[in-house]
């Protein structure tokens, strides 16, 4: 056998340890996943099977064109389980991949627990190198998250830095589609024309707000009772994905060109609503909708309270609340090398949120990427720097290289500039969607050489 007498320890079974562990597998490597969501859940969980989606069910946009879709060509090219049992398990949203997330996480689950080259084990992880040793692994990949367990955290900080660097995040609530009052209510997707055909079948429904109803609205955000941080911290929230309650907070008028923006949003009689709440669907059925961009720092019973002035939500029965949680995550830069193993212990690597990337198909490509470079140390060859004009050697590049840690997405302006010719750059109207489309083909070339020269 190949890799005969060689192990890799994988701590967490999340997203980015999800597609280190069956990367790693699915290659001939034995793997031992430790997880402990089992024996107790952390603050943002709420089940006991793997890869759960705490914040939304949306895994971004499928848009060849789009940052999220380069990670997704890149991901699918390296056999991401995550993104395949994603597509199975996949609800209307547009041209992005939502899932059922509960079918999704047990599928998954499941996936994990019968692969023959995967042993899953209910522990919690204090030490990563003493768990490597009794464990007999070669290599190890810390994947557990920005919600590390303080017992690991306390390694983290005690043993490989002392830097604190947070964020704060928030979950948007889930309301139950039978409770609401569809009468106040209307289908239909962004941009996308009404017909008679559309009804139900637009993947978004929408609730439209006066302009009354919106400024009462977002004076009622503001006036409501928040959750204080904690360990007298400030909240620090990461900027594209901030509490409705803050927007509220920045301005009467952020929110309405934020998550609740009217633009391709009209009604049947084709007039513009001053403010939209968008809803998606949080399961086929369609019994349970998320509130699109709707994360909260609002307490329960405020939460109640203010979202029930939402049009349509008057007697709004809530699945699941919002809630915050703090992030924890490392300064890569300062203690991990170019393969984002730790500089202090090299057999000991980290993927996923905790590395200061931001997002679920951006956790889980870094569990790739990290899984890949493990893989090329088990037969022998040397780590290798991606190049940065593709999805994955960007964020890499990213969290490698800027000055403070600030968690990001994946995004154009993570990869180097494209030239443009004289009549591209004539077309200010589509000048940024060719930019778009010429990074993203030459990202894509780029990627497959790689790959090619790599394999």
């Amino acid at each position: 056998m190949k890799f005969e007498g060689k192990k890799v320890l994988v701590i967490g079974a999340g997203l980015a340890g999800t597609d280190a562990a069956t990367f790693l597998a699915n290659n001939g490597v034995k793997v031992v996943l430790a997880e402990c969501k089992t024996l107790a859940l952390n603050p943002a969980q709420k089940m006991k099977t793997f890869a759960e989606l705490v914040c939304t069910n949306s895994l971004k946009s499928m848009n060849p064109d789009s940052g999220h879709g380069l990670l997704k060509y890149e991901m699918n090219a390296m056999g991401s389980y995550i993104l395949s049992k994603g597509m199975e398990y996949a609800v209307p949203a547009g041209d992005a991949l939502a899932v059922n997330r509960e079918d999704f996480s047990k599928a998954i689950t499941e996936g994990l627990k019968s692969h023959e080259n995967i042993e899953v084990i209910e522990v919690e992880a204090e030490n990563p190198l003493e768990l490597q040793e009794k464990l007999e692994c070669s290599y190890t990949i810390v994947a557990t998250g920005p919600l590390t367990t303080e017992k690991l955290e306390k390694w983290l900080t005690s043993d490989l830095t002392e830097d604190d660097f947070y964020f704060y995040d928030a979950i948007a609530p889930v309301v139950d589609a039978d409770s609401l009052d569809y009468s106040k209510l209307y289908y239909k997707d962004r941009h996308k024309e009404l017909s008679e055909e559309e009804g139900e079948s637009a993947d978004y429904l929408n609730a439209p707000m006066t302009k009354e109803e919106y400024e009462d609205f977002i004076a009622e955000l503001v006036e409501a009772e928040k959750v204080p941080a904690q360990k007298f911290e400030d909240y620090k929230f990461f900027e594209s994905c901030l509490p409705v309650d803050i927007m509220a907070e920045r301005g009467v008028d952020t929110a309405r060109f934020s998550c609740m923006k009217p633009i391709g949003l009209e009604k049947e009689d084709g007039t513009l609503p001053y403010a939209c709440v968008q809803l998606r669907k949080e399961n086929l059925l369609g019994s349970a909708f998320n509130l699109v961009g709707f994360q909260t720092r609002l307490t329960y019973k405020e939460q109640i309270r203010v979202f029930r002035k939402i049009p349509g939500f008057a007697e709004a029965s809530f699945i699941h609340l919002g809630s915050v949680h703090r992030n924890s995550f490392l300064n890569s830069k300062k203690l991990l090398n170019f393969d984002l193993s730790s500089k202090k212990y090299e057999s000991i690597h980290f993927a996923g949120q905790i590395t200061g990337v931001e997002g679920y198909t951006e956790s889980a490509s870094m569990g790739l990427y990290v899984a890949w470079q493990v893989l090329r140390k088990l037969e022998g060859k040397p780590a290798v720097a991606w190049p940065v004009d593709t999805g994955i050697g960007a964020l890499v590049n990213y969290i490698m290289t800027v000055h403070k840690p600030s968690p990001s997405n994946i995004n154009f302006g993570l990869l180097p500039t494209v030239a443009l010719n004289k009549e591209e750059r004539k077309n200010r109207k589509l000048r940024k969607k060719i930019k778009k489309a010429k990074a993203s083909a030459r990202a894509r070339e780029s990627f497959d050489q790689f790959m090619d020269e790599n394999k």
